[in-house]
């Protein structure tokens, strides 16, 4: 009999919400409207758009003008980076090296602009020093940033006070926080960011859309410059559909969040330890405080690459890293930072709230098999 597959790879995306899709299913089967229009049509997706920006803002507790939409994650945290960086008068930027490739990424633009950039290194839990944050920040920093919670091994930072260093120094503050959505408050307010960036196929969204969150008044030059939608901030005609989509599925996420958090804890912990007790030399990458969602191990003398493809032909889908590097298999540069396991020997198993003691049983079954046959060739 066929095995039927075992998906624990939700850090890299999580399936469309069925509240995610019928909240669409209007906009994708009738007629598509362009919500800058201004006929009675356009008028109405304009309408629709507003909605659901009003409905995600109440989730982060903002004010409706400070969403933003994007075409993802990535770009909201380049629009993020650059565009408040550009904005302000400093050359020095902050950021640290556990940080997920969009911001790297935008963080090498900058650089290509002139602009100085400190990264700052973890320890070896994946955590962010607080006073080496602050001991870095200069009179010339235009902006700090920090993830919220990190997407390989879910350490969390604390961003409240990170942010509020920054401010005390001048500086603008930005979080990626698109591994902590689904799991951990949104609410921008305590979080004291200037700016926060999601991804909505990471809470069960619509993939190729995201948002950005930018505090009122706060100074932002646009990547995308043209029709002065979303109030000059990115142009381009918005979609609709998805921004319905992303609040419907922002909304469902957040409404079972305690109930969620409580199952994948308790079966990520229950996972840890079966697998550190039957299989030696293994050890879990980052600590606590992390997300319940997701647990990072390495297996010594065991690749990735090669035991993750090992559990795909058993019917398992995780991940030897972040999926964010277009399918290449490179040593994960998270866990290179902390400076204690083989980069090349840690997956990522990334757990939903519809993951079942079945599967972990299955998991617990093959991971211990797979690693000490690899171990012999």
């Amino acid at each position: 009999m066929t095995q039927t597959r075992i998906y624990l790879d939700y850090a890299a995306t999580v399936p469309l919400r069925v509240q995610a899709l019928e909240a669409m299913r209007p906009f994708l089967e009738g007629p598509a409207y362009n919500a800058s229009s201004l006929h009675r049509e356009g008028r109405a997706a304009r309408a629709a758009l507003e909605e659901a920006r009003e409905r995600i803002a109440r989730v982060l507790r903002s004010k409706r003008s400070e969403i933003v939409f994007t075409g993802g994650g990535s770009e909201s945290d380049a629009l993020a980076i650059v565009g408040l960086a550009a904005a302000r008068s400093g050359k020095h930027v902050l950021s640290c090296a556990t940080e997920h490739a969009a911001v790297l990424g935008a963080m090498n633009a900058l650089a290509e602009r002139g602009y100085e950039i400190t990264t700052l290194s973890v320890d070896r839990h994946g955590a962010l020093d607080v006073d080496a944050f602050a001991a870095a920040m200069r009179d010339d920093t235009a902006l700090a940033t920090v993830m919220y919670a990190n997407n390989e091994i879910g350490t969390i930072a604390p961003i409240e006070r990170l942010a509020e260093i920054s401010h005390e120094r001048n500086a603008a503050f930005h979080t990626d926080a698109i591994a902590a959505a689904g799991w951990l408050p949104l609410d921008v307010g305590a979080l004291r960011v200037d700016s926060l960036a999601l991804a909505a196929h990471k809470f069960g969204g619509p993939k190729g859309f995201g948002l950005l969150y930018v505090r009122e008044g706060t100074p932002l030059v646009p990547l995308v410059p043209g029709g002065g939608q979303e109030r000059g901030r990115r142009a381009g005609t918005e979609d609709v559909a998805a921004a319905t989509g992303t609040a419907a599925a922002l909304e469902a996420a957040y409404a079972e969040v305690e109930r969620s958090t409580e199952h994948v804890r308790r079966l990520r912990d229950r996972l840890e330890r079966g697998l550190l007790a039957k299989v030696p030399l293994s050890r879990v990458n980052g600590s606590e405080p992390r997300l319940p969602d997701l647990t990072n191990l390495s297996f010594s003398g065991v690749r990735a690459d090669l035991l993750a493809a090992r559990l795909d032909l058993e019917g398992i889908a995780v991940s030897p890293g972040s999926a964010c590097t277009s399918g290449v298999a490179a040593p994960s540069h998270v866990i290179a930072a902390l400076g204690t396991a083989d980069p090349s020997a840690a997956i990522r198993i990334s757990l939903a709230p519809w993951t079942t003691e079945i599967e972990i049983d299955r998991v617990l079954q093959v991971i211990p098999n797979a690693v000490s046959e690899l171990r012999r060739t």
